[in-house]
């Protein structure tokens, strides 16, 4: 017989759910948690679908994820079809396996089981579930923390399933993640004759001694938990395709992966600041997409520890590297947010995998964390 973890991930991979598509997974999702007396609130905003559910009442952990996948990639790099689920020498293949249909997975059958075990728990089990991560990020956890935090829902605990693993399931676990701002900067100059450079202004060479300064900064060290805050130019554009002509405008977007030594107000404070010192003629647009969050030892990571040292014998190490996840938002909230899920080596790549056994493995660890939270 089939284990029901595997299952249920196979039938969540044959969903082509590209970002923010749920193709009828989270459908899938509530009538398994119904069945074991969830209440259900859809939370649709624009072109997402969400819910949020719950179980019991008192001390909260919840359960969070996205059901949205990144595009395939060309097909014909697949050994097998990306919606087509398929086992092959113990791994599941399938576009979303490992990101993050099978921690969706695993998270429901530990629900069940944890249900079935435990009928009158004690704290309150809540899934946070959304279409919109893999995008745009703009319809999906960001709005339904919004709207729970305006009737002010209790949020204690909150597991998300991102695959935080990097060699065996659980040796990782993110207890914090670096916040995240982009620069739109637009240089401005004056286009003419590449013949002719008196009668023009030149942004490009204008910009590089600034750039070369950005570049160069050391902007923090970092601290014990995290990583020292990255500087890193994303694109650069000007001119208008012809040899001949000197651009008027030279744009240049770079982003900050940024500690808690650090604001946004401070980034934006030193980086305009060294802008003007080089007195450029400049137009500058900041995207905030979260601030830094860390979930300091408590009741949450311990929980989570004590699941992976359990069942995988190993003890984590609590990071906060890579990039952003939904637990930005969520940890808005006060939660305690931390991030377990499966090995990440494939993720977003052509042949998608993880290992099967490490689906059943991760469903026992969430629901240990269950048990020891709000049994």
């Amino acid at each position: 017989m089939i284990c029901p973890v595997i299952e249920l991930a196979q039938q969540l991979i044959k969903r082509p759910s590209l970002s923010p598509n749920d193709a009828g997974c989270q459908e899938i999702m509530i009538k398994r948690l119904e069945a074991i007396g969830f209440t259900v609130e859809p939370m649709n905003f624009g072109d997402t679908l969400n819910f949020w559910a719950w179980r019991g009442e008192g001390e909260t952990l919840a359960f969070a994820g996205h059901t949205d996948v990144v595009p395939t990639g060309d097909e014909r790099h697949w050994n097998s079809p990306p919606f087509e689920p398929t086992i092959r020498d113990g791994m599941l293949y399938g576009r979303g396996a490992a990101d993050m249909k099978g921690s969706l997975a695993a998270m429901v059958v530990a629900a069940e089981r944890f249900v079935a075990a435990h009928p009158d728990h004690k704290g309150r089990l809540a899934f946070m579930i959304t279409s919109d991560e893999e995008a745009k990020a703009i319809n999906g956890t960001v709005k339904v923390v919004n709207a729970l935090m305006a009737r002010h829902e209790r949020l204690d605990y909150c597991l998300v399933g991102e695959p935080s693993s990097t060699d065996r399931v659980g040796d990782v676990v993110k207890n914090g993640r670096r916040g995240s701002i982009t620069a739109n900067l637009r240089i401005h100059g004056i286009q003419g004759h590449v013949a002719y450079p008196h009668l023009a202004d030149n942004p490009v060479h204008r910009a590089m001694p600034a750039l070369n300064e950005l570049v160069a900064t050391q902007w923090d060290e970092g601290n014990e938990f995290f990583p020292a805050t990255s500087m890193q130019i994303a694109n650069l554009q000007a001119g208008t395709g012809s040899n001949n002509v000197i651009p008027g405008e030279f744009y240049v977007q770079f982003n900050f992966r940024f500690s808690t030594e650090l604001t946004d107000s401070m980034i934006k404070q030193r980086v305009e600041a060294l802008l003007d010192r080089h007195q450029l003629n400049y137009t500058l647009e900041w995207v905030l997409s979260g601030q830094p969050f860390l979930t300091a030892r408590g009741a949450l990571v311990d929980a989570v520890v004590n699941a992976v040292e359990h069942y995988a014998e190993i003890t984590p190490q609590l990071l906060t590297t890579g990039g952003t996840s939904d637990g930005r938002f969520i940890a808005l909230m006060g939660a305690q947010v931390v991030e377990l899920g499966p090995v990440n080596a494939t993720i977003h790549k052509v042949n998608e995998c993880v290992h099967a056994a490490d689906l059943q493995l991760l469903s026992r660890m969430y629901q240990r964390i269950m048990e020891q939270l709000i049994a």
